[in-house]
C-alpha cells in the first residue's frame, strides 16, 4: 500500500489530510505488518478522515461499522432476510422441510453487514470501525475473534476467511477503557490537538482565501481556549469552521466584538461560551 513513511505523507497530503510524522510512521507500519490500527483521541481531530483518506489514496472500498450502545451481531456481521425466507416458504409448501431449509439459508437469503462485507471482499479494503468505545462491552469479543484470524463462522454456510485483509481502523474517543486483549491486537495511535505549525498549515489547505494574520491569530485564539477548563475544547474540525465562518463574515481581524458574535461556532456549551467571554484577553494574544 505504501513504499516508506515519506510516501504515506505525501500521499494523504494530496488528499487533503496533513499527517504528522507519528501518524504517517503509524500508518505505514499497519499497512507493511497487516496489524489493525487503534486511533485514539477527542473527537473532531482527524481519526474517522484518517481512514478515509487512506481508503482514497490506495483506491480501496471504504466498509464502515458505526458503533453505538446496543450494535449486535446482526448489525456487524449478518443477518437473514426473513420476510423473503418466509415468502420462499410460502411458495414451496409442496416440499420437505429439509429442502426448504437447505435453500432459504443459502446465499440468496444473507444480508452481509460491514465485519462480513469486508472479510468477503476480493477488492482493497479499508474497514473502518468508528467509535468502538460506544460499543457495549460482548461486542469487543467479537471483534477480538475477527480481527484475530480474519474469519467469521456462519453456521449455516460454514467459516469465510479472508482473502486479502482489509486494512481496519478502530476510533475511540476514549469514552470508556478498551480492554487489554483487544489493545494487544492493534497497533495504537493517539492523535491530540495539532500543534500551531501544524494547525497553520491545515487552515491554509482548508480555508485558501484566509489571510497569513488571521490564520495566526485564529491558532492563538483556539489554543488559549484549548488551555481553558472548558466542557469540549475546539476541535480541528471547529477551528476549520470558524475559518469559514469569518471569511463569511468578512472579518479582517479577530477582535472581540467578531470572537463574541462567533463562538457559538466553535464552542458548543453555553457555560463553555460564557466562561471563553469572561477569560479571553485577545490583548494578551
Amino acid at each position: 500500500m505504501f513504499t516508506s513513511v515519506d510516501d504515506v505523507s505525501a500521499r494523504l497530503a494530496e488528499t487533503g489530510y496533513l499527517a504528522s510524522p507519528a501518524v504517517a510512521t503509524t500508518v505505514f507500519l499497519a499497512a507493511r505488518l497487516g496489524k489493525p490500527l487503534l486511533v485514539e483521541g477527542p473527537a473532531g481531530v482527524g481519526k474517522t478522515e484518517l481512514a478515509k483518506a487512506v481508503a482514497q489514496v490506495a483506491s480501496a472500498r471504504l466498509v464502515r461499522l458505526q458503533c453505538y450502545e446496543g450494535v449486535d451481531e446482526s448489525r456487524a456481521l449478518y443477518e437473514w432476510n426473513h420476510a423473503k425466507q418466509l415468502l420462499r416458504i410460502s411458495a414451496g409448501r409442496d416440499e420437505s422441510w429439509d429442502e426448504t431449509r437447505t435453500d432459504i439459508f443459502g446465499e440468496e437469503f444473507l444480508l452481509p453487514r460491514p465485519l462480513l462485507t469486508a472479510i468477503r471482499g476480493d477488492e482493497p479494503t479499508v474497514l473502518l470501525i468508528d467509535e468502538t468505545d460506544k460499543a457495549d462491552v460482548e461486542m469487543e469479543g467479537l471483534l477480538l475473534e475477527v480481527l484475530s484470524d480474519f474469519q467469521i463462522t456462519v453456521p449455516e454456510l460454514g467459516t469465510v476467511t479472508a482473502t486479502r485483509r482489509p486494512f481496519v481502523v478502530l476510533t475511540s474517543n476514549a469514552g470508556r477503557e478498551l480492554s487489554e486483549a483487544l489493545r494487544r491486537r492493534c497497533l495504537f495511535l493517539h492523535i491530540g490537538f495539532p500543534e500551531p505549525e501544524l494547525e497553520r498549515r491545515i487552515l491554509r489547505l482548508k480555508v485558501p482565501g484566509l489571510s497569513e494574520a488571521l490564520t495566526e491569530s485564529l491558532v492563538r485564539v483556539v489554543g488559549a481556549l484549548r488551555a481553558m477548563d472548558l466542557r469540549k475544547a475546539p476541535s480541528v474540525a471547529e477551528t476549520v469552521d470558524w475559518a469559514r465562518t469569518l471569511l463569511a463574515l468578512g472579518a479582517d481581524t479577530l477582535d472581540e466584538q467578531v470572537v463574541r458574535d462567533s463562538l457559538g461556532v466553535i464552542l458548543k456549551h453555553q457555560d463553555d461560551i460564557r466562561k471563553a467571554a469572561a477569560k479571553l484577553d485577545l490583548d494578551t494574544l
